[in-house]
């Protein structure tokens, strides 16, 4: 039985990259991206199915998963890596691009989680990897915004890694560097002139997949230029003086 796997922002970058490694080693996709000419094309090469739509709305989840159900019958990998930068002026505010920001970032994930558990709980169980980035980790002055909202992918596949693995199915996130895709177009050439190495879409989806099968519930694998992904840990948090714990919620 094959594989299925969702993949948001799958037009281009790495989702698109995901999409091509896994459909190699023989999985079914299922593709979504608001660029539906690049989701059908990249359908129709991988021998998948796709669907144009924007994950900051929840109906566009909930028909990917449909989609998946209704053509394969099951779900086994989320890879929910649709993202925009953030290039939000706090001095000068764009409510309407803050929105969107965090509809994609934040929305989508949250909405991508909501629609697939259910299919792949159904399906015995799976996996969910987001693209988070360094900037969930740390602090990131260049785009505060998006780093507020790969913050929140950040804090949420770690609150979700206990209850979800408990109905099998294991979240965790990728947080690479810089990496060459569309995201950083902009700013490419100075990457290059300053001879500032990027993560190529293919690194990061070497890590995606490591993530999937990754034994430790809500992992987060940091990817860099030149480096095997390695596990962030966090160093954790004092305690309450005189060391008592807090009371049991039951």
């Amino acid at each position: 039985m094959s594989t299925v796997a969702l993949i948001t922002g799958a037009a281009s970058g790495i989702g698109a990259a995901v999409a091509r490694r896994l459909a190699a080693g023989g999985a079914k996709c299922v593709l979504v991206d608001r660029d539906g000419e690049g989701a059908e094309r990249l359908g129709k090469e991988v021998g998948g199915v796709w669907l144009e739509a924007d994950v900051s709305h929840e109906e566009a989840s909930l028909e990917a998963v449909a989609l998946a159900e209704r053509h394969y019958g099951r779900l086994d990998l989320v890879h929910l890596n649709a993202g925009v930068s953030g290039r939000v002026d706090l001095a000068d505010f764009d409510a309407e691009r803050y929105r969107q920001v965090v509809g994609v970032n934040v929305d989508g994930v949250v909405f991508g989680v909501r629609a697939g558990v259910p299919l792949l709980a159904r399906s015995g169980g799976g996996a969910i990897v987001a693209t988070a980035s360094l900037a969930g980790l740390v602090a990131f002055s260049g785009d505060p915004v998006y780093t507020m909202t790969k913050h929140a992918v950040v804090g949420l596949v770690r609150a979700l890694a206990e209850p979800l693995a408990a109905r099998n199915i294991r979240i965790g996130a990728v947080c690479p560097g810089f990496t060459d895709t569309p995201l950083v177009a902009e700013t490419r050439e100075m990457f290059v002139n300053a001879g500032f190495p990027l993560l190529t879409a293919d690194d990061v989806a070497a890590a995606v997949e490591s993530a999937f099968y990754a034994e430790t519930p809500g992992a987060l694998l940091i990817v860099q230029p030149g480096r095997q992904p390695v596990p962030y840990r966090y160093a954790g948090v004092p305690g309450p003086a005189g060391g008592q714990r807090p009371p049991r919620a039951d």
